[in-house]
């Protein structure tokens, strides 16, 4: 976890997403690996990634695989602390058989991918109608599991 501060220098961040640790990587404007780190799914974790990151220099974005699911929280809170933040796509298969597999090679090809401009887009908010809509169903659907168990167990 050194640093190397030169707070002129631009930095991008990569994140590769896991349901407990985040593995994070900043690279220069070419490409070069500063630096990869495994922080916390979790505020604490994410204050802390958010430090690490910005102590290579002025963090211009940060790319985040799986934005919609495990990195849904990193995202938004990057986002709050008013970085641009892109989804990044998972790297195909045959390249991650090519270049092998590993959680700070992931996190590298992130931000490489958010310096080249190869990412899906901005991550959505999670908030609004949509999401709305989503969380209702999903209660809904457990509700109806719930009681489909009640009336199985029940006999009935």
């Amino acid at each position: 976890m050194s640093m190397m501060a030169d707070s002129s220098r631009p930095v991008t961040g990569g994140v590769d997403t896991h349901k407990d640790v985040h593995v994070a990587a900043v690279v220069d404007p070419l490409g070069a690996v500063l630096g990869t780190a495994a922080f916390d799914n979790s505020t604490p974790g994410y204050e802390l990634l958010h430090r690490w990151l910005s102590g290579f220099g002025t963090l211009e974005r940060v790319g985040v695989e799986g934005t919609g699911s495990y990195g849904a929280g990193l995202a938004r809170f990057l986002t709050a602390a008013d970085l641009e933040v892109v989804e990044i796509n998972r790297p195909d298969r045959h390249a991650r058989h090519r270049e092998g597999k590993s959680d700070p090679l992931d996190a590298i090809a992130a931000a490489r991918g958010a310096v080249a401009g190869r990412h899906a887009g901005v991550p959505k908010s999670g908030d609004g109608i949509v999401e709305s809509i989503r969380m209702l169903r999903a209660c809904r659907r457990g509700a109806v599991r719930a009681r489909t168990r009640l009336r199985r167990s029940s006999g009935g």
